[in-house]
């Protein structure tokens, strides 16, 4: 036996070529010039959108009219008018759990979990943080930041409160200390600071909430507790009333306790909003938690007074919920998603004057709500922001720019009779900031699809989101009756989200939209203005038969465990790994097997269908012998030819939809010709199966039985000439990759599987969530590395007017393939002509072979001209379907233009690329040009030939979080930047690019992120983002009135600076908290602020500091004069006392 040489093994894993290499025969490319250079170039994120993944605080600035919501993972985003948002994160990624505005100073306080202070610059379009003070020694627990003060008060789980300069970022020496604020008699610690605020009317004095229940109003300048209120139930929240004589407070048990400040002793009113109030005057049941509460004044009426929380334990009402009550009325408005925090938006920032409400934000896990106070029955804002991405989750994203300009009024147009009635009649109250003024602007479309079965298309111009359309797949089905008791059992093969969206075509000028559901199903979707009524949905069903010796029966020998692809638990979205072949016992029905059945019932009664996309046709495929259906792994419409076509692991189907009947129904190795080199004959390594824990494999043919007993059961793919060495060393390679691939899948463990534009082996399904993992689109089917080998999936089409034979000389309708193991098939396709021909002749499918093979799975393909131009699928244009017969325009094909043909010349060129490798092939000649290695550690997730401003590239982005650029058709790398230090599944999942440097993925379950390859638009970014801040005057301070000015009433303002500074107060201690500057500093904010709002904010800082000048200046001439009026009279009485003595008598 030969040994096993490791060193052979290790070359083949690093052996690699790191540039493009050409081919033989490249000099007839030397004509093609390449204007795409490196400089042309570079990475960076444009924008954020959707809804703030798991939010944790939020904070409105009333003069800016700006909201800002922190989330649990460390990020701010910050909200003004629709279109004006930005997103900003801390480095330590810790959660924010507070957040406080310098109103109308463009600054932002935000505390985290960690246990540390920022400030963050607003007055630029990218925030950046100033100051940062790190706490070593206490835990912060609640901040409070007065209006129109620099000083912060931070309290701690220890009780204290510190105090911050905010200018600084320096802590004061004034601290207040917990034991000085309870009562002395007191012998417990009264628990972390959860509320501080100052009197509306006496800014020295400010209210200290402990968690106990125990509030303490404490006098700043006497250092002492004016008065201790004590209540039995934990505090959450405290309210004043604007007047400072009361305040209110909520509960641990439902109540809600008002207190006048001058009596201690009790509350004056207790009550328990939900409580059901016993007959015998006993204490009503307790009830849950009252979270936060708001008491809101109004001028002219009873005042407003709204929480959270506090419903009975008993209710029947499971959401969270939001009490608004006004005057003798309350109102309980439900909620879709539990209450994060809420805040009362209104008309004054003063705290000691009428407040006059007019809106509530309301913060939810997973939205984001605002109700009008001033309309009655409290309806909603019509939220203008792109904040549903996530109504339903999303499966599948695509990316369109420099799309047709028509169509996005045509898609405005109709989805704008979806809106929904009832909403508030006023304007979004959230109204801050300045859009761009950028330049570049293109039609761009983003497409989601969702796990409902519903599709939502998007405007995406000028770096905004708006939602144009939503498409509702799941109407052309039938619902299923839950609870109801069935005769049979369901032939659903997912438990979950039967409609969800698994992949999809779109033709942006035909307007034609093809859809792939999970529960193979494939619809196709024509645009039209008129609503029309569907009597019969047109069906046809395809029964996708597999390999013969591909479907395993169950070993009843039972001499071995059963294979790991069994059906998943209820809780899962599918009874099998998408990709995978269905491996458990087929399942029977009293009358045998189940056959010919689709997983869906498409409805039977009429169909009405709004204008917009309206179903054309359905097509399903059917059980067979007990087996469920593959799932589509790949699809692809033309509208030109009238085709479509999908494709999973047991071959591929093409129909025509014009004529709506089936044309092609193969299994892949039916693809291969007979005298093809790459052939691959029918087999099944799953048939012969080996004791538990040992690999399976197969060679091609018949004969692998016989062959079978002269193998071990551990050696690898076997051929005549090929000997153990060699044998184990590839098994051991794959072993090796598949290894590295299953590490790079479990990083991101929440989610399944990668896209389809993965290739990977589905390992069994441990710890993998099998919810997301419906919609993982993996070409693999197999449990092992070996066994994955064995089956050849459909992962790509590209429909093509080419050369689909080397003795062609004129371009023809074609289809090109490709395949999971890196093989390009080309069917050629023959069209009736145009007209009544084309909806009676059939149309002709036949298998031309294999044009190229390259490593890994095929994820992409395009063709390019003589001169390097892109030559895109023909197209038909969009006309009317529901249109009268006389105003239907005569069905025309639109091939591209035949490119000049020279003798001995290849006319065309194809671009394909795969998870490995890209290559770049001569046509007619099939020749080979060029070939670039583009990873050996890892493989490509996404690629993309793109359309550049200035030439064409192919993109692509890598599982190891490499983004990178290929010049055509010479494949020179122009951009290669390590983007993602890990890939989750998500990304993987949802990661797409687009013409012009476009490209997109989601960053998180409720969260589009966009970002750019193109220097150009890096360049114009600026420009492009809005401005959060506007300079604007602070409203004037309420009028005390006559009375009140005579007699001393009104609010009573406090010298913060003498009781804080550090003359009054001492430094602070350096070892609680350190102080960060920030990257730039105060100086180079200044500097980064740009335009008219840097040039106010600098000259209204010069103003302040000439305005300060001027008093200092002012108080020394008043001593100079008083010093002058002390000496005159000194001098004037030595005078009088010496007049009248002579010089002796002195």
């Amino acid at each position: 036996m030969k040994k096993f040489n490791i060193r052979k093994v290790l070359n083949g894993l690093t052996a690699s070529s790191s540039s493009a290499s050409p081919q033989p025969g490249t000099n007839q490319n030397d004509v093609i010039q390449e204007t795409l250079q490196s400089e042309h170039f570079q990475l960076c994120k444009t924008v954020r959108h959707g809804f703030p993944y798991r939010p944790s605080s939020m904070a409105f600035d009333p003069v800016q009219k700006i909201l800002a919501i922190g989330t649990q993972s460390g990020a701010v985003r910050l909200f003004g008018r629709a279109g004006v948002e930005c997103y900003c994160q801390h480095d330590s990624g810790a959660a924010v759990i507070q957040l406080q505005f310098l109103v109308n100073e463009g600054a932002l306080v935000s505390a985290l979990a960690d246990d540390s202070v920022h400030l963050w610059n607003l007055r630029q379009k990218q925030p950046a943080i100033l100051h940062t003070l790190k706490f070593n020694r206490e835990r912060i627990t609640f901040c409070h930041l007065p209006f129109q003060s620099k000083w912060l008060y931070i309290g701690t789980e220890k009780g204290n409160i510190h105090i911050v300069n905010v200018e600084s970022f320096t802590l004061s020496g004034y601290v207040i200390m917990w034991n000085k604020a309870i009562e002395l008699s007191s012998k417990s610690h009264p628990g972390p600071v959860v509320h501080i605020s100052d009197n509306p009317m006496d800014e020295g004095k400010i209210l200290i909430g402990f968690e106990c229940g125990t509030v303490v109003l404490w006098d700043l300048k006497c250092k002492k507790a004016d008065y201790r209120y004590n209540h039995d139930e934990a505090i959450h929240s405290v309210a004043w009333h604007h007047e400072g004589k009361q305040f209110t407070c909520s509960h641990s048990d439902g109540t809600l306790t008002t207190w006048n400040v001058r009596v201690p002793a009790k509350p004056t009113i207790t009550i328990t909003p939900h409580g059901k109030q016993p007959k015998d005057g006993k204490k009503p049941e307790p009830c849950k938690p009252i979270l936060k509460v708001e008491y809101k004044t109004t001028r002219d009426g009873d005042a407003f007074m709204v929480m959270s929380g506090g419903l009975s334990y008993d209710t029947g009402c499971r959401r969270s919920c939001l009490t608004v009550i006004h005057g003798k009325s309350t109102a309980i408005l439900e909620m879709d998603y539990p209450i994060v925090d809420f805040l009362t938006l209104c008309e004054t920032p003063y705290p000691n004057d009428f407040q006059e409400p007019y809106a509530v934000v309301v913060l939810l896990e997973k939205d984001l709500v605002v109700i009008d106070l001033g309309q009655i029955g409290y309806p909603i804002f019509e939220n203008p922001y792109p904040l549903s991405i996530h109504e339903s989750p999303v499966t599948c994203v695509e990316y369109f720019a420099d799309c047709p300009p028509e169509l996005i009024p045509a898609l405005y147009s109709v989805g704008s009779r979806q809106n929904r009635q009832g909403y508030s009649k006023k304007e979004w109250p959230i109204s801050g900031g300045n859009w761009g003024q950028g330049t570049l602007s293109y039609p761009e479309i983003i497409i989601t699809g969702h796990a409902d079965g519903s599709i939502k298309f998007w405007d995406a111009s000028a770096i905004m989101l708006q939602v144009l359309y939503k498409l509702k797949t799941a109407k052309v089905f039938e619902k299923a009756l839950k609870g109801g008791k069935e005769e049979k059992p369901s032939t659903e093969i997912v438990d979950e989200d039967p409609f969800a969206i698994q992949t999809l075509s779109w033709c942006p000028e035909s307007r034609v939209l093809c859809v792939a559901g999970v529960s193979a199903h494939v619809i196709i979707y024509r645009f039209s203005k008129q609503e029309m009524t569907t009597e019969v949905v047109q069906l046809l069903e395809v029964r996708m038969q597999g390999e013969l010796n591909d479907v395993d029966s169950p070993d009843p020998a039972g001499d071995h465990p059963p294979t790991p692809s069994t059906p998943v638990p209820p809780s899962s979205s599918s009874p099998t790994q998408e990709g995978e072949p269905p491996e458990a016992q087929p399942f029977t029905s009293d009358d045998g097997p189940r056959d010919n059945v689709p997983c869906l019932k498409v409805r039977s009664s009429p169909l009405k269908q709004s204008p917009g996309y309206q179903v054309e046709l359905v097509i399903q495929l059917v059980w067979v012998s007990g087996e469920p259906p593959q799932q589509i792994t790949s699809l692809a419409v033309n509208s030109s030819y009238g085709l479509v076509v999908f494709g999973n692991s047991s071959g591929l189907v093409v129909v025509d939809y014009l004529q709506m009947i089936l044309l092609l129904n193969m299994g892949t190795s039916e693809l291969y010709s007979p005298s093809d080199p790459y052939q691959r004959q029918p087999r099944s390594p799953r048939k012969t199966r080996q004791p538990s824990g040992a690999l399976s494999d197969n060679s091609d043919g018949n004969n692998a039985s016989e062959e079978k007993s002269n193998k071990s059961p551990t050696s690898g793919d076997t051929s005549p000439t090929s000997s153990d060495d060699e044998h184990k060393q590839k098994r051991f390679i794959e072993m090796v990759k598949s290894k590295s691939r299953w590490f790079s899948k479990m990083v991101a463990n929440d989610f399944a599987k990668m896209s389809r534009k993965m290739s990977s082996p589905t390992e069994q399904k441990t710890g993998l969530d099998a919810k997301d993992s419906l919609f993982s689109r993996s070409r693999s089917s197999s449990v092992t590395s070996i066994e994955r080998e064995s089956r050849e999936a459909i992962s790509s089409f590209h429909f093509s007017e080419s050369f689909p034979r080397k003795t062609d000389s004129n371009p023809s309708p074609s289809l090109w393939v490709g395949t999971t193991q890196g093989t390009v098939l080309v069917l050629s396709l023959s069209l009736p002509p145009t007209g009544d021909q084309r909806l009676q002749q059939p149309v002709g499918v036949s298998s031309c072979g294999t044009l190229v093979r390259l490593k890994g799975g095929i994820l992409t393909m395009a063709f390019l001209d003589s001169l390097g131009a892109v030559l895109p699928p023909s197209y038909e244009p969009w006309s009317e379907p529901n249109a009268p017969d006389e105003e239907k325009e005569a069905r025309s094909r639109r091939p591209a233009s035949p490119p000049p043909t020279q003798e001995g010349q290849d006319s065309q060129y194809a671009v394909v690329c795969s998870e490995k490798q890209a290559k770049v092939v001569g046509l007619p000649s099939q020749s080979c040009f060029f070939k670039h290695n583009i990873t050996e550690s890892s493989f490509v997730l996404r690629a993309d030939v793109v359309q550049m401003a200035a030439g064409l590239c192919l993109a692509c982005f890598c599982a190891n979080g490499h983004v990178m650029t290929l010049s055509l058709p010479s494949l020179r790398p122009l951009l290669d930047v390590n983007y993602l230090p890990l890939t989750d599944m998500r990304i993987a999942r949802t990661f797409c690019f687009s013409n012009l440097g476009q490209a997109l993925y989601l960053t998180s379950p409720t969260e589009i992120q966009r970002i750019t390859y193109s220097q150009e638009t890096c360049d114009n970014l600026q420009e492009m983002m809005g401005e959060l801040f506007t300079p604007l005057e602070t409203p004037e301070a309420p009028n005390r009135g006559f009375f009140k000015g005579l007699f001393g009433g009104g609010a009573q303002s406090l010298d913060r600076e003498d009781l804080f500074g550090e003359t009054a107060a001492g430094k602070g201690s350096r070892s609680l908290a350190q102080h960060i500057p920030g990257p730039q500093g105060m100086e180079g904010m200044k500097g980064a602020a740009s335009g008219v709002v840097g040039d106010l904010a600098r000259a209204r800082i010069a103003l302040d500091e000439r305005g300060q000048k001027l008093g200092e200046l002012e108080d020394r001439t008043a001593a100079m004069m008083a010093s002058a009026d002390s000496f005159s009279k000194h001098a004037h009485d030595m005078m009088l006392k010496y007049k009248d003595k002579k010089w002796y008598q002195l």
